[in-house]
C-alpha cells in the first residue's frame, strides 16, 4: 500500500492490508512487522517503506539499485516506467515478503512483466516470480481460449516489454490451438445439433466469436491469421470477422453516413479506418469461403466512409463483382460523399460492373475446348441477370437531379448489347431521366435515346414510345417503323426462318481462322442465336395476347347481338326472364377476363421481369 503515516509500523500493517489476498502468518511476517524499513521505493507517483533484506534475495535489479548507492544512509530508489504501476509493484512486494496472493489470468501478464523487470530469476531465489508466473501461463492460461484471450487483452498496456517476453505469442498460439481441438469436437456434436434447433447450431460452430472482439486490431490480425494456418474453418472466421466488425464500427450508421462531417473526428480518434483495413485484409479467400454479399457492400460503405486506401476498397469491389448477378438493388444504392456531383456514388458501382466483365471474359477465354460450354451458359446467365439489374438501377438513380448525363450514358453503355434480351429496363430508365432532367436539349435527347433498340422493345413499351411526347420524333419514328415491320414478318412468318438460315451460313469458319478463333466465332454466333429464339418467345407471347384481346371482342359483340334479338322477339314483358341470362353473359366475360389475365401472367412469367413506364 501507500505510504501515508509517519509511523513504520503503521505503514507496514497498510502495506500488508488488503481486500483480495490473505494474510500468512509466516516467519518473515513475524521478523519484519517489528523491524523497522531501510528503503522506500517510489513507483508511478506513489512511495513504499520496505526492507532491503527480503526486496534483494530475490530481486537482481533493486539489488544493483542498492548497490549503486551513493549514499548508503539515503535509501530511495525511484522505478521508472514499472509494467502495471504501484498495483502490480505491491503484489511483487507481497511475493519478496512470503505474503500469499492468488495469481489470476488478470494479474499474470502484470507480474510476468513486474518479474522480468525486476530480474526475479532462479538464481536469486528458488521458485521465484519468473518460474512462478510461467507455470501459470503454460498449464493455466495455455489451456483454456478465454483465459487466453483475457492475458492477451491485458498485454495490450504491457508493450513492448510483453512482446519481448513472449506472453502474446504464447496467448496467440493457445487460442488457435483451442479452437482447432473445439472445431473437431464441434463436428461431432453438431452431428446430434441436427435434429435441434439453429441457435444450437449456431452456438456449436462459433461459441469463441463473441470473445474475440475484445481484442485490438493488431492482436485480433494475429489471432485470426494463426487460426487460419492452424485449420480453423472459415466459415468460422467470417463470422468472427463479422461480429469484430459489428462491434468496433458500429458508429458508422446510415443515418451518418448521408452525412459523413459529423463522424469524421471519431473515425480518426477509434481508428476505425485501420480496423476495416485490416477485416478487409483478413477475408478469406473467395475459392476457400462465402462471404455474405451484405457484409461485403456494408464493409465498402464503411471503407468509402473512413477513406481507406485504394487497395482496400478496389479489393471489396472484386469481391463483390464476383457474386454480382446475386446482388440485390437496394445494395447498388450507395450514397455518395459528395451530393453536389450525384446522390449515388456510381463511380464505385461502375468499377464493380468492370470487373464483373473481366470476370465474365476470363471465364469464357478459360478454355478454347467445346466441353467449356456449360461455362459459357452460366456465364451468359449471369450476364442477363446483371443487365436487368443495371436497369433496375439506372432507373433508380435516374431521378437523381444531380446526375450528369455523361455519367448515366457510361452506366448505359458499360454493358454490351447481347447483356440484354429486350430493352424494356432501359427504356423506363431512360424516360424517367428524360422526365426528371426536361431542360436536355434536343441534341442530348437524340444521344440518350440513341442507346434503345426499338427492335428489342415489346408490344407495351411500342405503344407507350409512340405516344410519349418526351422522346425526339426520330425515335418516335424509328418505333412506329420496326413495329410495322415486326407486325409484317409475323403475319409473313419469315423472320425468324430467314434469321436462323443466315446465321448458320455465317456460322462456316474460315480457313485462314485459328481454331481459337473459330471457337470464339461459334459461340458468339451461339450466343447471338439464343437472344433471337429470347426476343422471338417475348413477340410471340406479344401476338398471343392480341389474339386473346381479338377473341374476347368478337365474343362480346356476339353476345351482344343475340341479347338484342331475343329481347325483341320475346317482347318487354319477358324482360324478367333474361335475369337468368345475364350472369351467364357475365360469367363468359370474366371467364374471358380470367384468360387475360392469365395470358398476361404467363407473358410477365416468361420475359422474367414487369415492365413499368412513368407517365407523362
Amino acid at each position: 500500500m501507500m505510504v501515508s503515516s509517519d509511523s513504520e509500523v503503521d505503514h507496514l500493517h497498510s502495506l500488508y492490508r488488503s481486500p483480495t489476498p490473505k494474510l500468512c502468518n509466516s516467519l518473515a511476517n513475524r521478523i519484519f512487522s517489528d523491524v523497522a524499513g531501510d528503503i522506500t521505493i517510489f513507483v508511478a507517483g506513489e512511495s513504499f517503506l520496505l526492507h532491503k533484506f527480503p526486496l534483494v534475495s530475490q530481486s537482481g535489479k533493486i539489488r544493483k539499485m542498492v548497490a549503486d548507492l551513493k549514499n548508503p544512509n539515503l535509501s530511495k530508489l525511484q522505478l521508472h516506467n514499472f509494467p502495471g504501476g504501484h498495483e502490480t509493484f505491491e503484489l511483487a512486494a507481497k511475493f519478496c515478503y512470503g505474503i500469499n496472493f492468488e495469481i489470476t489470468s488478470a494479474n499474470v501478464a502484470h507480474l510476468r512483466c513486474a518479474a522480468e523487470f525486476l530480474e526475479m530469476t532462479e538464481d536469486f531465489h528458488d521458485q521465484n516470480l519468473i518460474a512462478r508466473t510461467e507455470t501459470y501461463l503454460n498449464e493455466i492460461v495455455a489451456q483454456s481460449l478465454e483465459k487466453s484471450v483475457h492475458v492477451l487483452s491485458a498485454c495490450e498496456s504491457l508493450l513492448p516489454l510483453a512482446e519481448e517476453i513472449g506472453i502474446p505469442d504464447t496467448c496467440i498460439d493457445a487460442i488457435a490451438r483451442t479452437a482447432c481441438k473445439e472445431q473437431l469436437v464441434s463436428g461431432l456434436s453438431r452431428l446430434d445439433c441436427v435434429s435441434g434447433s439453429l441457435e444450437l447450431k449456431d452456438r456449436c460452430l462459433e461459441w469463441w466469436v463473441e470473445d474475440l472482439s475484445v481484442l485490438r486490431i493488431d492482436f485480433y490480425r494475429r489471432v485470426v491469421t494463426t487460426m487460419g494456418q492452424t485449420g480453423v474453418r472459415t466459415d468460422s472466421i467470417v463470422a468472427s470477422l463479422m461480429h469484430y466488425a459489428q462491434v468496433f464500427l458500429k458508429g458508422i450508421g446510415k443515418a451518418q453516413i448521408w452525412n459523413p462531417a459529423t463522424i469524421n473526428g471519431r473515425v480518426l480518434e477509434n481508428g476505425q479506418k485501420t480496423i476495416v483495413e485490416t477485416l478487409v485484409s483478413l477475408l478469406p479467400s473467395e475459392k476457400s469461403s462465402s462471404v455474405p454479399l451484405n457484409f461485403l457492400f456494408g464493409m465498402l460503405r464503411v471503407a468509402i466512409m473512413v477513406d481507406a486506401t485504394l487497395a482496400c476498397r478496389l479489393e471489396l469491389e472484386r469481391r463483390i463483382a464476383s457474386s454480382l448477378e446475386m446482388v440485390l438493388l437496394d445494395d447498388l444504392l450507395i450514397p455518395s460523399l459528395h451530393p453536389a456531383d450525384s446522390l449515388f456514388d456510381i463511380d464505385t458501382i461502375h468499377r464493380i460492373l468492370v470487373h464483373f466483365l473481366q470476370r465474365i471474359e476470363e471465364e469464357e477465354h478459360e478454355d478454347c475446348g467445346y466441353e467449356s460450354e456449360g461455362i459459357a451458359t452460366s456465364s451468359h446467365d449471369s450476364l442477363l441477370k446483371v443487365g436487368r439489374l443495371v436497369d433496375a438501377y439506372l432507373a433508380e438513380i435516374a431521378p437523381d437531379p444531380y446526375l450528369s448525363l455523361q455519367k448515366f450514358i457510361s452506366m448505359i453503355e458499360i454493358l454490351p448489347d447481347y447483356a440484354r434480351v429486350i430493352d424494356d429496363g432501359l427504356y423506363r430508365a431512360i424516360d424517367i431521366y428524360l422526365k426528371a432532367h426536361p431542360v436536355l436539349s434536343e441534341h442530348e435527347c437524340k444521344k440518350l435515346c440513341k442507346f434503345i433498340d426499338c427492335d428489342k422493345l415489346s408490344q407495351e413499351a411500342c405503344n407507350h414510345a409512340a405516344q410519349n411526347d418526351r422522346l425526339p420524333v426520330q425515335m418516335v419514328v424509328r418505333v412506329l417503323y420496326f413495329e410495322q415491320l415486326r407486325l409484317k414478318n409475323a403475319l409473313c412468318a419469315s423472320s425468324g426462318d430467314g434469321f436462323v438460315s443466315n446465321k448458320m451460313s455465317s456460322g462456316v469458319a474460315s480457313a485462314a481462322m485459328s481454331p481459337r478463333d473459330t471457337y470464339a466465332s461459334l459461340r458468339r454466333e451461339n450466343r447471338e442465336l439464343k437472344l433471337e429464339i429470347s426476343r422471338m418467345r417475348v413477340r410471340l407471347s406479344d401476338l398471343e395476347k392480341e389474339q386473346v384481346f381479338m377473341k374476347q371482342g368478337m365474343m362480346d359483340k356476339s353476345t351482344h347481338g343475340k341479347t338484342l334479338l331475343n329481347s325483341i322477339s320475346r317482347g318487354i314483358g319477358k324482360i324478367g326472364i333474361f335475369g337468368g341470362g345475364a350472369p351467364a353473359g357475365g360469367t363468359g366475360r370474366q371467364h374471358m377476363s380470367g384468360r387475360k389475365s392469365k395470358a398476361s401472367s404467363s407473358e410477365v412469367k416468361r420475359n422474367g421481369r414487369s415492365r413499368r413506364f412513368s407517365v407523362a
